[in-house]
């Protein structure tokens, strides 16, 4: 397992369990853990429950941090799951302005006429008028995805080009349809860590390529979402606008970027997919991801690599690639 680093703030939730326990809702305060499942009155099966009553029940999570009486267990001693089982998850495409430019330049037709130059200052340009003038691109995955952040990534035998993807997710608090840009950040509980794995040679249909982007096949293999490893609370993260998302591959980094570079930030997104989706405790909103992913640099994710994704104050997910055995 990987050096266990905090999160910001005085507490965080979190999934844990004994080596061979069942998992349980945790209290993560100066490096112990508290059981939340007998320490609230509501006893919460799991974190998502304690979303489902957060405005209650953050108050008591603040008071239980500083509470050294209670029966808390060392965090070294404990396995660390996912910190949050969603019921839905929406994720934002093509939503870093640098990230879009080396994905566009690098898909470019054979026979385009421009230089790489005058390629990369067109779609500049319309990004910038894209983020001033367009709605988000968010498409839906599956919650069978999420696994924890400290486990293997099994690379499915048929994936030709998987790749990374490190993502700030925010996870929702309460029930949101159609709330106000100016509202939204009230939905939100905190935020956590995501890795999107994508597998580049799915992307688009070979077969049908009127019909686009081929969403389930490319993304939503088992285990292609490790999460966490903790769920930091909002009041945590001064500015979500402004954190580093940085993602090392067997210890070089390759994405390593600020989410102002964000084309629609966090509230533009959740009041988006509220428009259409009613958003609930517990899902998360994936917000896009930075420039660097291996398609760029020409390297994709293959039997052993060790990826270790950290965003500021969120702490670190360390996972190892395993090719899949039949």
């Amino acid at each position: 397992m990987a050096t266990l680093a905090l999160p910001a703030g005085p507490f965080a939730l979190g999934t844990f369990s004994t080596p061979d326990g069942v998992p349980f809702p945790g209290l993560l305060a100066q490096g112990r853990v508290l059981d939340l499942s007998g320490a609230l009155d509501s006893a919460p099966a799991d974190v998502r429950a304690v979303l489902e009553r957060w405005e209650e029940t953050l108050p008591l999570l603040r008071a239980l941090a500083d509470d050294d009486a209670r029966e808390w267990q060392a965090l070294e001693g404990l396995r660390v799951h996912a910190p949050v089982e969603p019921r839905q998850i929406f994720q934002s495409g093509a939503n870093y302005r640098q990230h879009v430019i080396d994905l566009e330049v690098a898909h470019r037709s054979p026979d385009d006429p421009r230089t790489v130059e005058e390629a990369r200052a067109e779609i500049a340009a319309v990004m910038d008028r894209r983020a001033a003038e367009d709605l988000p691109y968010v498409f839906i995955g599956l919650p069978t995805t999420v696994a924890g952040p400290y486990d293997d990534v099994v690379l499915p035998s048929w994936a030709e080009q998987p790749d990374w993807e490190l993502e700030l997710a925010a996870v929702i608090a309460k029930p949101a349809h159609r709330v106000r840009v100016e509202e939204a950040m009230e939905y939100v509980a905190g935020y956590t860590i995501a890795n999107d794995l994508t597998d580049r040679a799915t992307v688009f249909r070979r077969d049908m390529k009127a019909i686009g982007t081929d969403w389930l096949r490319c993304k939503n293999a088992p285990g292609f979402t490790p999460l966490g490893p903790w769920l930091v609370p909002a009041e945590s993260i001064a500015d979500p606008g402004d954190l580093r998302v940085t993602l090392r591959l067997n210890g070089d980094t390759m994405q390593d970027e600020s989410t102002k570079d964000m084309l629609f930030g966090i509230a533009r997104l959740v009041s988006y997919i509220s428009q259409t989706a009613r958003l609930l405790p517990g899902d998360l909103v994936l917000t896009g991801s930075p420039a660097g992913n291996g398609i760029h640099w020409g390297r994709l994710l293959r039997d052993g690599d060790v990826m270790e994704g950290s965003i500021t104050g969120l702490g670190v997910q360390r996972t190892r690639c395993v090719e899949e055995t039949s």
